[in-house]
């Protein structure tokens, strides 16, 4: 598969090592110290041990570290990601009552579009089948009617 240049057996093959050449490391020349004296004399500090002897020396103040950021418990990412579930979980409950709403909905209108036609329904039936003539409105009963220039007189 690949050209081999020289002919070697797999044993010499196994044998050639090959090693890196080392880069010299850098030589740093460290800075030389100035003694540098304080801008103001500290105060001299008294303690008194509880065995009663005095210790007197200069209060010196330690340089603390900068402070490190304090990571949240929780990765941003997992918040978001968890945020996201809650909010596809509520679009998906919301569409599941959303449906049930319509539903509800249409059964409702169904059930008033039936009882609108059957109060119609009777009182189409109450028009029709009651017994004798009708109060106020005009009647005009085609049998007995005599028509005379267009107009109905009974």
């Amino acid at each position: 598969m690949y050209p081999e240049h020289a002919p070697q057996t797999p044993a010499q093959r196994a044998i050639q090592v090959y090693q890196p050449t080392p880069y010299p490391p850098a030589v740093t020349i460290p800075a030389p110290l100035v003694p540098m004296q304080p801008d103001e004399v500290p105060a001299v500090a008294s303690i008194v041990l509880p065995d009663g002897r005095i210790v007197t020396g200069y209060a010196i103040d330690h340089a603390r570290p900068e402070p490190v950021a304090v990571k949240p418990a929780v990765s941003r990412a997992a918040v978001n990601v968890a945020l996201g579930g809650v909010g596809f979980l509520a679009v998906c409950g919301g569409l599941l009552l959303l449906t049930s709403f319509i539903a509800a909905l249409t059964a409702f209108i169904t059930q008033l579009i039936i009882l609108a036609a059957v109060i119609f329904g009777g009182w189409i039936a109450v028009q029709v089948l009651s017994p004798g003539g009708h109060r106020g409105g005009t009647t005009v009963n085609i049998r007995k009617a005599v028509i005379k220039r267009n107009h109905f007189h009974g």
